[in-house]
């Protein structure tokens, strides 16, 4: 397989990492934004935070008003909730090609360097 050699290089900094890497468990990389259990609320989170999106949200509740109402109330939910769908498959694939890497880089053979 595939080996990773790591030098470290501490010199005179070898207290300061004693003391951070207590505060580690392990070295894994993560560089996934998401969770099965918080992809949802972050994903939707983060996607009202685009002015466009905040737009078509102000539309459809206001077409829910009965004085205001232009359009039906479907209709007006519909680009709203197209573009949130697709954006939302979007950042999970990346996200999920982001997890594979992570545990194809996480899993591979480390040879360490010690004098």
């Amino acid at each position: 397989g595939k080996h990773r050699i790591v030098i470290p290089c501490l010199g005179h900094f070898k207290e300061e990492y004693e003391k951070v890497s207590k505060l580690y468990m392990n070295n894994k990389i993560r560089t996934t934004k998401y969770t099965l259990l918080n992809f949802l609320p972050r994903n939707l989170f983060e996607q009202f935070h685009r002015i466009a999106n905040l737009y078509f949200l102000f539309l459809v509740v206001l077409n829910w008003i009965p004085l205001v109402e232009a359009f039906q109330k479907e209709i007006t939910m519909l680009p709203l909730v197209a573009v949130l769908t697709i954006i939302a498959v979007k950042d999970g694939l990346e996200d999920y090609s982001k997890y594979k890497m992570d545990k194809q880089i996480n899993n591979l053979l480390t040879k360490v360097y010690s004098r």
